[in-house]
């Protein structure tokens, strides 16, 4: 995927955006059943972990096309208890240090089954963009992971000092395809260089938020597609 022509494609721009999950890396596959045999656990769900793996799935789902339609931002704990209340569990019973407690934890579980890379040639390709002198940055949707974590994989992986900066919409409270957020992304590109919009390319595995978000707002994009037809075997959340 990150290979020479896509060096040679990229190479007339001045300044790439990228999108992180599935885009940059996709989830471990033994990370999910754990937490949401965890979320059952932790809560004391008394339902079979395949219903509650059924709500939170559906739950990802709702929120994340939500985000894309208003372009704003589902806090993590929100979609927690949206997700508490579809299982019949009494919201009163838990307060906010307990969701909060409930992140740490998955937080811990994601670092001990940290997300992978798309693709093993990534380093090697960031760098020559790099070398290049071609300015970069992340611009990345989030849910159930938020952007603070998401900061310790990218430097897990050595890829931090690649990227300029790293905007995810639970920080910035935008989602893309919003131009809100695109602009919050373009106003820090401008602090590093007089980089026009033009000179800009957004790369992106979703067609609504990261190719037609990123064109509508007058960046150029490119679309990653992926092989396999079975997307929720790179699902992140």
């Amino acid at each position: 995927m990150f290979n020479e022509q896509l060096l040679q494609d990229f190479s007339k721009y001045r300044h790439i955006s990228f999108d992180l999950w599935l885009t940059l890396i996709r989830s471990n596959p033994e990370y999910k059943p754990k937490r949401n045999q965890l979320f059952r656990d932790f809560f004391a769900i008394d339902k079979p972990i395949e219903e509650v793996a059924a709500v939170i799935r559906k739950f990802d789902i709702l929120t994340n096309g939500i985000n894309e339609k208003v372009n704003r931002n589902f806090d993590t704990y929100e979609i927690y208890c949206l997700i508490l209340d579809a299982l019949e569990v009494k919201l009163e019973s838990y307060q906010r240090q307990q969701l909060e407690d409930f992140y740490k934890h998955t937080e811990e579980l994601m670092m001990q089954y940290k997300p992978l890379l798309l693709d093993d040639n990534l380093p090697k390709f960031l760098k020559q963009l790099h070398d290049d002198g071609k300015t970069m940055n992340i611009l990345s949707n989030t849910a159930f992971i938020k952007g603070s974590s998401l900061r310790h994989i990218i430097a897990h992986y050595q890829l931090d000092s690649y990227f300029a900066f790293q905007a995810f919409s639970d920080e910035t409270g935008f989602s893309k395809p919003g131009l809100a957020m695109y602009e919050y992304a373009y106003q820090n590109i401008k602090l590093l260089a007089p980089i026009e919009k033009h000179e800009v390319l957004h790369v992106g595995d979703n067609v609504v938020s990261d190719y037609n978000g990123a064109l509508a707002y007058g960046f150029d994009a490119y679309l990653i597609t992926h092989k396999t037809t079975d997307e929720s075997k790179l699902q992140p959340l």
